[in-house]
Order: C-alpha cells, then sequence, then structure tokens
C-alpha cells in the first residue's frame, strides 16, 4: 500500500509539473483573441501618451503627467487600473530605471530643457500595454539630447528590423547595444572598437537593463525562462534579459533600448582600466545630470517580423511637431 501511495504521489507531481509548463507555454504564444485585446490597450496606452506630451509644459509637477495618463486610460478606454506603478521620471530623474516605484510619488517640477521618460501602460481585461516614450519637457530637442534619443531610435529600428520567428533575444539585445554604442562613438563620446566596448562591459553602463520581456496579462509575462530553454546567461547586460528565448509568432514582446547617464555607474566605469579606456571624460562631463532616455514598443511577432503596437510620435521630427500643436496654450 506504501509503495502505491508513494508511486501515485510521484506521478501526481509529475502531473502537477507538467500543467503546470504547459500553463507557462500555452501564455507564451497569444491567440488571435488576446492579440485583439492587446492592441486594444496599446491603441488606448498610445493615445494616453500623446495626450501627455501635446499637455507638457516646463513647471508642470512630474505626478500630474501620472494623472493625465491614467485619467485618459480609464475615462477614454475603459481601462480601471495601469498594469504598473506610472514611471515619470524628469531630467536627473529620468536615469532611474523604476523611479516611483517605491511609493514615493513622482514629486519633482519638471524644468525647462528637461527630458521627460514616461513609462506607463494602461490594462484593460487583464492585459498589459508596457509603453516609454522620451521628450524634451518644452517641446524642442539640444544637439545632445537629439544624439542620445537618436543613438536609442537607431537601436530601436535595428531591433523592429531583424526581429523575427528563429531570432535569438540576445542577439537583439546585443544588436541595440552595438548601435548605441556606435552613435555615442560617433557623438566623440567614446573612442576605440565597439567590439571590444562589449567585451569589457561597457553596455551595461549605458544600458543596465534588458532589451525587453514577454508581455501579457502580466507586464513581465511567465515563459521568459523554463526547463528546455537557455538559461540567465551570465555576460555583462545580457545577464539582465527577462528571457533568453528564440523568437517564435504569437508572441508579444516589449522593445526597449535605452541610453542613460548613471553617475554611480559612470564613476565605477571610469575607474575601471578596461572601461576608462573608451571614454572622452571632457565631453562625458556635460552629460552629468542628463538623466536618460528609454524608447519602448509593445510588438507581436508574426511569420515575418514584429508588427508594432505602439502608435506614438518617434522621431525627433515628429514629436517637434507634434508638441508645438496649441502650444501657445
Amino acid at each position: 500500500m506504501r509503495a502505491r501511495v508513494c508511486t501515485y504521489k510521484k506521478r501526481e507531481r509529475e502531473s502537477v509539473s507538467v500543467n503546470f509548463l504547459f500553463a507557462f507555454c500555452s501564455r507564451v504564444i497569444k491567440s488571435p483573441q488576446e492579440i485583439e485585446v492587446l492592441r486594444y490597450v496599446c491603441d488606448v496606452s498610445s493615445e494616453a501618451h500623446k495626450t501627455v506630451m501635446r499637455r507638457m509644459r516646463p513647471g508642470t509637477p512630474e505626478y500630474n503627467a501620472e494623472a493625465w495618463f491614467q485619467h485618459f486610460v480609464y475615462a477614454k478606454g475603459g481601462c480601471r487600473h495601469v498594469s504598473y506603478t506610472c514611471i515619470c521620471g524628469s531630467g536627473h530623474n529620468s536615469s532611474i530605471l523604476h523611479y516611483g516605484h517605491a511609493g514615493a510619488p513622482n514629486n519633482k517640477v519638471i524644468q525647462d530643457g528637461d527630458m521627460c521618460l514616461f513609462d506607463m501602460g494602461g490594462n484593460y481585461c487583464g492585459y498589459a500595454a508596457d509603453i516609454t516614450c522620451s521628450f524634451p519637457a518644452n517641446g524642442k530637442f539640444t544637439d545632445d539630447q537629439k544624439l542620445v534619443y537618436n543613438a536609442v531610435l537607431k537601436a530601436r529600428d535595428a531591433v523592429i528590423a531583424a526581429a523575427k520567428p528563429g531570432v535569438v533575444w540576445t542577439d537583439m539585445h546585443l544588436l541595440a547595444n552595438k548601435v548605441v554604442l556606435t552613435s555615442l562613438k560617433e557623438g566623440g563620446l567614446l573612442v576605440g572598437d565597439v567590439e571590444d566596448m562589449i567585451k569589457a562591459g561597457l553596455n551595461a553602463v549605458f544600458q543596465p537593463h534588458g532589451l525587453g520581456h514577454l508581455l501579457g496579462l502580466d507586464v513581465h509575462d511567465v515563459g521568459g525562462y523554463l526547463p528546455g530553454h537557455p538559461e540567465r546567461p551570465k555576460a555583462a547586460g545580457v545577464n539582465k534579459l527577462r528571457t533568453a528565448r528564440t523568437l517564435l509568432a504569437g508572441m508579444f514582446v516589449t522593445v526597449e533600448p535605452g541610453c542613460y547617464f548613471i553617475d554611480c555607474l559612470l564613476d565605477a566605469a571610469l575607474a575601471n582600466p578596461e572601461q576608462s579606456k573608451f571614454f572622452v571624460p571632457e565631453q562625458l562631463q556635460r552629460f552629468r545630470g542628463f538623466g536618460g532616455v528609454r524608447i519602448e514598443d509593445d510588438v507581436l511577432i508574426t511569420e515575418t517580423g514584429v508588427e508594432n503596437f505602439t502608435k506614438v510620435p518617434r522621431t525627433v521630427e515628429e514629436i517637434e511637431t507634434f508638441m508645438q500643436i496649441d502650444r501657445s496654450t
């Protein structure tokens, strides 16, 4: 009898384990019905971001931007909830990756000349959007802001163009890193070979987070690391990825490259001979306090590439033109 009970319990555990893995795997590939809900919540969240962008003026507290977003997604889109605590960082605060997540309010008064980094997403019927827009509070990019923003936008564009079924997500992360570092080198902040920069871990100094993650019923959805799939990488930068899987049609993921000037990371890199040799210190100095830029889109992996569900102004020209509408009010 005892042997039978032990055998039964073993089979029960194996069954639970199989069902557990099946549930996780089934959430990775979205059904047509799920895709339509995700399309809707991304549409609503995109319009909410555009409303915030258009209303933004220097002198506005960061929490006003959060309130505008939350009001729009509920009043216009029926989203009773947002998918995570809104990140509304301006100036230096835009270099704090999860700024405002400790229960402290987004309460800095946004200054003329600040970059805004607003990471916010509505939630509809349990499904999450996760969109980040970065733009100047006064509606006009400075040359330095253009340099950093365009570096991140080029990285986003490179990933959007390359991502498709069969592509490994770690390769997409490194592609984004290489594009950003190349742009910073062209802008005079760095010198040397970009591949050598990656080997030295300089990519993680400027982007200390992963390129993106699975998205669905959770904002960081399940299925990123499962038995039978690649384990979390250990190299700098890619060790922050929430998945290292090969892309499959039907996956819904965020693409969110960034570039940040974080004092403690820069100080450590400057003190590290293997990393400091790539810096042009006098050029880097003017970016102290700059903050950061992140561009985050929600995309569906299709049979041939990606479909981008995020619909917001993205180029410098699009943002400046959009933000000048009704700017006199």
